[in-house]
């Protein structure tokens, strides 16, 4: 089995130096990594709420899948956390745009927190190119 690491300077490194890879690919799949609404080189998470940093989020995403030969259009398997279901349908109304006709498999869950006071975090599993 074939295993590359995928980085890319478009998309935030792993948090605070954390061991884990953006994204593997292997097996024609890319794995990302649960992204946060950060932007390169940035330590802050962007705006204070939903739905900017729901789009930062499909942006690194988007920057992670290009690098890796694959895109938001060949997403089959996210996962997306929020530290509040109150705020599921602004995420659903940016998430929506960022999916095809065929959007891909989701669970969405709620949890307690999430590093640097996001409200959200999405990991994501895609077709390699």
């Amino acid at each position: 089995m074939e295993r590359e690491v995928v980085r890319t300077e478009a998309a935030p490194a792993p948090f605070q130096g954390a061991p884990y890879s953006q994204a593997i690919r292997a097996n024609g799949f890319v794995f990302v990594s649960g992204q946060l609404a950060l932007r390169p080189d940035h330590a802050e998470i962007v705006g204070e709420g939903i739905t900017e940093q729901t789009e930062q989020v499909f942006t690194n995403l988007g920057a992670i899948l290009d690098e890796a030969g694959s895109g938001l259009d060949r997403l089959v398997k996210t996962t997306v956390f929020l530290t509040d279901l109150g705020d599921f349908a602004a995420m659903n109304e940016v998430y929506a745009r960022y999916v095809t006709d065929a959007p891909p498999a989701r669970a969405t869950i709620e949890v307690s927190a999430l590093p640097s006071g996001a409200k959200i975090e999405i990991e994501a599993i895609a077709i390699a190119g």
